[in-house]
């Protein structure tokens, strides 16, 4: 296990554009591996090479569903169908989350480890994922587009 230490907002890494992978081998599959523990380490859902200050288009995500854990390397939004609006949040900005807007329904096509190109369609919360992780890959957080930041209230007991 090689839990990556994620990095904040405010990180320049964070707003730069990541490069393609042209080499599937160990050394990907490490940084898969990494990527995946330090996820589940940090209780997340979805992990992108920046948040760990690799510029690399590579993405693990894991929503509970019965779709496990999901490998993107070289992913890429192809469709997307609806809207939902609810909280997001972020291992790179913790503490916050925000109201955002994202498609109901996205088809990704990517690569796996190995290099071979798939499709992945997913709705709700995977079709969230996967925008959200996709646009850590182009230097984009979840904070440039939200509608508004959710404020978590005061307990009744802490306002009398």
């Amino acid at each position: 296990m090689a839990v990556k230490e994620i990095l904040k907002i405010g990180n320049d890494t964070l707003r730069k554009t990541s490069h393609p992978v042209e080499k599937f081998n160990l050394r990907l599959w490490l940084l898969l591996r990494d990527m995946a523990d330090t996820m589940y380490k940090a209780e997340g859902v979805g992990l992108a090479g920046p948040q760990i200050g690799i510029l690399r288009r590579v993405v693990v995500i894991d929503v509970q569903d019965d779709h496990g854990l999901i490998e993107l390397v070289n992913p890429e939004i192809i469709a997307a169908e609806g809207e939902q609006g609810g909280p997001e949040g972020c291992l790179s900005v913790p503490g916050r989350q925000g109201f955002v807007y994202r498609p109901q329904k996205v088809t990704v096509r990517a690569q796996d480890r190995h290099g071979k190109v798939f499709e992945l369609t997913g709705e709700d919360l995977l079709a969230r994922a996967l925008c959200h992780e996709i646009d850590h890959l182009d230097g984009k957080m979840y904070v440039d587009i939200e509608d508004h930041e959710i404020v978590e209230e005061e307990d009744e007991e802490e306002q009398e």
